[in-house]
């Protein structure tokens, strides 16, 4: 098994074209001079130990020592052992609210925009936990299953928006309830839900949702992004508010934080509730309560270790280059005794 550290390297072999085409211009000069000094039989009079192959030859060992630096420089990697990785962590599953009211701009840019960068700034502290994904609004789907690439946690997490789903609502009930699903290892000591939110869910359904994941042992921790003030919800057209939501008797509707339903969800595993705003705050608080928890070793992964392998290609194009400097344009005697390239024209 291979792989390439740096392949933009790559696009460097586009030197040798140009190498080769600079050395057919100044060939081709180099003849025009010399027709205009004499013909080609008195030239050949005149340097008759000038070998006409070897010019050639020297720009062949050039352009593969060249091509021979380019692959040095992208440092391609052979694997050569395979080693047993085991992680220590917490089955972490981040429920993320898309509802219409997460895009009351309250707090900057918009509540949705808050929340993914959120979890996104959580993914950056985190080490060896593994992590899930769904979206919810009035109904939950899932979006990453529990894994250990965070890098495909946050390609999943930029494709969230407020339009994922048709039907609208902030059904906090199924949300829990998905995120439980995913907690399949039976072993797992801690599993821990952090639910992103501005808490306005109309129902009581909630509570009961949360007693369900309490007796599964997971705990439930809320952030709650906006504010209690509320703003009105904004309805764009290419980036452009053209007007705001407004309810069945035409008043605008405004949207606000419900941080005791957050609380009481949270309360009820024996999580915490956190003010989503204060990014910092809840990347030190995510961090304390992370680490208070007992970690569980899980998943003994197998990986390739890779080695540089850069170091034939550089000792390689150093050999080229050194014989492409040592190697004369002039006749080698014991080449044109054998008559390889058929220069003693005399024998032909």
């Amino acid at each position: 098994m291979y792989q390439i550290d740096a392949y933009h390297y790559i696009y460097l072999l586009g030197i040798l074209p140009l190498v080769w085409l600079l050395y057919a211009l100044v060939g081709s000069w180099k003849r025009k001079l010399q027709s205009n000094f004499a013909n080609p039989a008195l030239l050949k009079e005149l340097s008759p130990n000038r070998s006409r192959f070897k010019p050639t030859l020297k720009l062949i060992l050039f352009s593969l020592a060249l091509a021979l630096m380019v692959f040095g420089l992208m440092n391609p990697k052979i694997g050569t052992q395979l080693e047993t990785v085991k992680r220590e962590g917490v089955d972490i599953v981040f429920a993320i609210d898309v509802s219409k009211s997460m895009l009351a701009e309250d707090i900057a840019p918009n509540r949705i925009e808050k929340s993914k960068r959120l979890v996104s700034a959580i993914l950056n502290q985190l080490a060896s936990d593994r992590v899930g994904i769904i979206a919810y609004a009035a109904q939950a789907v899932p979006q990453l299953p529990i894994t250990t690439d965070y890098g495909a946690a946050k390609m999943f997490l930029q494709g969230l928006n407020t339009d994922m789903l048709s039907s609208q609502g902030t059904a906090l009930d199924n949300a829990i309830d998905l995120s439980g699903t995913f907690f399949d290892d039976e072993d797992q000591t801690n599993r821990v839900i952090f639910l992103i939110s501005d808490g306005e869910d109309h129902s009581d359904a909630a509570a009961n949702a949360a007693a369900r994941a309490a007796e599964l042992g997971i705990k439930i921790f809320t952030f709650g992004v906006g504010t209690e003030n509320g703003a009105p919800i904004p309805l764009k057209r290419n980036g452009v508010t053209e007007s705001y939501k407004k309810d069945f008797d035409g008043e605008v509707v405004i949207t606000k934080r419900n941080a005791e339903v957050l609380e009481s969800i949270a309360a009820a595993t024996e999580g915490l509730y956190q003010d989503g705003n204060d990014t910092q705050a809840v990347l030190d608080f995510v961090s304390e309560q992370l680490k208070a928890m007992d970690k569980k070793e899980f998943e003994a992964k197998k990986f390739v270790s890779y080695k540089d392998r850069f170091q034939p290609f550089l000792i390689g194009a150093l050999l080229f280059l050194l014989m492409d400097l040592f190697l004369f344009e002039t006749k080698t005697k014991w080449v044109q005794k054998l008559n390889l390239f058929n220069e003693n024209e005399n024998e032909v």
